[in-house]
């Protein structure tokens, strides 16, 4: 089966899912990949720090004026709580998560490409049309499965440099391009095909060279681990698989 087959039957799985979950209620998962899923939790827990340091030093000056004034009373127990309600209302909604620009993505470490372009698409899912969807949150997968390939390669390569023009530029610009049209003209063909059939079709073909370049990235893995095999094997011969030690 040619690699093209195999992610055309990795897309229309996704779909089904996609539609699955639909029917159950229209769930989705919030996050479309790994690394977007941990910036997030990062997010989180830097604003759960920053919320239970501001009630740490709402109580510590609370119980500083009781000392001074010798109690704080009813009043003061108030006001420690409803400055406490805000402090944990205002930390807890601002800073808001910036959603990345197309400019930002490119910026940074692999890692934070993919989590980046990830967050990024997962913004714009909404506006894409329903087909576009269970596509794009299949190439959310395959960025997990690109950038842990691209964790230990030099950035200065050919392959580093392509991998980061097709996620960073490439991508953002197709759904770009097609968010800029204005609604009611996303669904009318023009040279035969809406709007909406060609982001489809496009966002599928870059499904696919994001599946070919991460197999090209790791072929030398599996080369690599083909070459350590023959080596145990012409060590140790069947020893291995038989529990056995090498005389």
């Amino acid at each position: 089966m040619s690699g093209e087959a195999h992610q055309h039957q990795q897309i229309m799985r996704a779909a089904g899912t996609s539609l699955v979950n639909q029917r159950a209620g229209g769930r989705r998962v919030a996050s479309i990949g790994r690394r977007s899923a941990a910036m997030k939790r990062d997010y989180l827990f830097r604003k759960l720090v920053r919320m239970m340091l501001a009630v740490g030093a709402i109580l510590f000056a609370a119980m500083v004026a009781g000392v001074i004034v010798n109690g704080i009373g009813w009043t003061g127990i108030i006001v420690t709580m409803l400055a406490i309600i805000v402090a944990v209302g205002v930390f807890g909604s601002f800073p808001r998560m910036k959603v990345p620009t197309i400019d930002s993505l490119t910026t940074g470490d692999t890692k934070t490409l993919v989590g980046r372009t990830e967050i990024w698409l997962e913004r714009q899912r909404p506006a894409l049309p329903a087909p576009a969807v269970p596509i794009v949150d299949h190439i959310g997968n395959q960025l997990d499965a690109l950038g842990h390939q691209l964790d230990g390669l030099d950035a200065n390569t050919e392959a580093a440099r392509d991998v980061r023009k097709l996620v960073g530029e490439t991508l953002p610009n197709l759904v770009s391009s097609y968010t800029a049209i204005p609604r009611h003209l996303r669904a009318e063909a023009q040279n035969g095909r809406s709007p909406d059939q060609q982001v489809t079709e496009s966002l599928g073909k870059i499904s696919t060279e994001i599946d070919s370049v991460t197999r090209q990235l790791a072929a030398g893995a599996i080369d690599n681990l083909a070459i350590q095999t023959r080596y145990l094997d012409y060590k140790y011969g069947d020893g291995l698989n038989d529990g056995g030690t090498a005389g």
